[in-house]
């Protein structure tokens, strides 16, 4: 399943050059995988109330070529079969059917603690 996911590139979002910002590419795939999280039921202020959060663990990104102010992006997000400690995300954000970043995103669940968890049920089964 590919969730999708778009933005528009405000003024805020670029640098000096009138390019998007390297650091908002994080912030625009972040925002799609809360998207796609949520839509699968998972509502991430219960698991914070429960004592579970989750946390990017690693973060493989490519950029590729730049948006510009007012650019209508989109960001496509599947997800790799997960563990049970870890999922993993491949993130493109587009430009009509330019990639232009991409990123391969690992994801693990936190207890309070800061220990590793099981990841949530509807996450684990979500992949066939």
């Amino acid at each position: 399943m590919i969730h999708t996911l778009p933005i528009r590139v405000y003024y805020e979002d670029t640098d000096l050059a009138g390019l998007v910002y390297y650091a908002n590419y994080l912030k625009f795939i972040e925002r799609a995988r809360s998207e796609m999280v949520r839509e699968m039921g998972i509502d991430q202020v219960e698991m914070k109330a429960e004592g579970f959060v989750f946390a990017v663990r690693r973060v493989e990104a490519d950029y590729i070529a730049p948006a510009r102010y007012d650019d209508q992006l989109v960001v496509e997000t599947t997800m790799e079969q997960p563990s049970g400690v870890r999922v993993v995300f491949q993130q493109n954000v587009k430009r009509d059917d330019v990639t232009l970043f991409s990123a391969v995103v690992t994801v693990v669940c936190l207890s309070s603690s800061g220990a590793v968890a099981r990841l949530p049920a509807a996450i684990r089964r979500s992949v066939h």
